[in-house]
């Protein structure tokens, strides 16, 4: 398996829109900090909007997503002399905001990944603030289907739309379209033809014993120049992806496994199990055990759906 294709399925992420606006005119609408868990993400499809809080700011076009790994509180809008009024309406999986008699100038779906405690929050974490995406013809055909399948909003609709957004997902983590070449983020990385070698093979085999010479030798690099490439291109330090990277991969073997705590510390690279449980720890909040026990014995808890814009 691929490393994107790995990456995404440790995090055990699930897409989820929660209103597509079919909007004509101006209009702003806030949306709260997300709660544990979700990652809110804007898709626009045709039109344009903004998407901005008090320390960014981003025009969004037609074929652009937009994540944002850290939950920030956020404001859409769009600029128009014209204030129409938008009803809303909700379907048997998607809510819609329409504006009553106008053909609509803006399609955007705005909704969340839903990730888990281990993985999931890891790989978000790796990713800067804000993730813009300039989709690539495929995803772009990808985002197509998926609004006829909202369109349509029947039997099956929910379980189609969650495995086109994390499809949408996987793209654009391999994607450097629209995408500054010194922009730093670990998915640029992975998609870059050098360094990506190198960060793939720390996916592939966590539990080997990695160090910056051998990364920068499956790069065929120096280590100088592997070093300098590495952190203009991913905007962290090796040993955050590496642990970040190991820890993902204990997290998915705690979760479905029923190797010791010994053999998953080994698994992934760690010969000492107080220094995996110290690094665990810090990297989840809790010890190897006690996230084991979490994940297999949840404790009941309200339902963390989004707020929605």
């Amino acid at each position: 398996m691929d490393s994107v294709s790995r990456l995404v399925r440790l995090a055990r992420v699930r897409g989820e829109i929660d209103v597509r606006c079919l909007i004509a005119g101006g209009f702003a609408i806030d949306h709260r900090p997300a709660a544990p868990g979700l990652v809110p993400f804007h898709l626009v499809l045709a039109g344009s909007c903004t998407v901005s809080s008090a320390d960014f700011s981003v025009d969004l076009e037609a074929g652009d997503l937009l994540l944002l790994p850290q939950g920030d509180a956020h404001l859409v809008a769009t600029k128009s002399d014209r204030c129409l009024e938008y009803t809303e309406t909700a379907g048997p999986s998607i809510r819609v905001r329409r504006t009553a008699d106008a053909e609509p100038e803006l399609d955007l779906f705005c909704g969340h990944y839903r990730v888990d405690d281990g993985a999931g929050a890891l790989l978000f974490r790796l990713m800067p603030r804000v993730v813009h995406v300039s989709l690539d013809q495929p995803a772009q055909a990808l985002a197509e289907i998926l609004r006829g399948e909202a369109a349509y909003d029947g039997p099956g609709t929910e379980v189609i739309v969650s495995s086109l957004l994390d499809a949408l997902l996987a793209m654009a983590l391999r994607s450097r379209s629209g995408q500054p070449p010194e922009s730093p983020a670990l998915w640029t990385a992975i998609g870059d033809d050098v360094l990506g070698k190198a960060i793939c093979a720390v996916v592939d085999r966590p539990g080997e014993a990695w160090t910056i010479d051998r990364l920068a030798v499956e790069a065929a690099m120096s280590r100088a120049t592997f070093l300098r490439r590495f952190n203009a291109r991913t905007g962290t330090t090796v040993a955050a992806l590496l642990t970040g990277i190991r820890m993902m991969a204990a997290a998915e073997l705690l979760a479905d496994s029923d190797h010791s705590v010994s053999r998953v510390a080994r698994e992934v690279g760690y010969r000492s199990d107080s220094a995996f449980g110290q690094a665990f720890r810090a990297a989840l909040g809790m010890l190897p055990s006690q996230y084991r026990k979490q994940v297999r014995h949840p404790e009941p808890s309200p339902d963390r759906s989004s707020d929605g814009p």
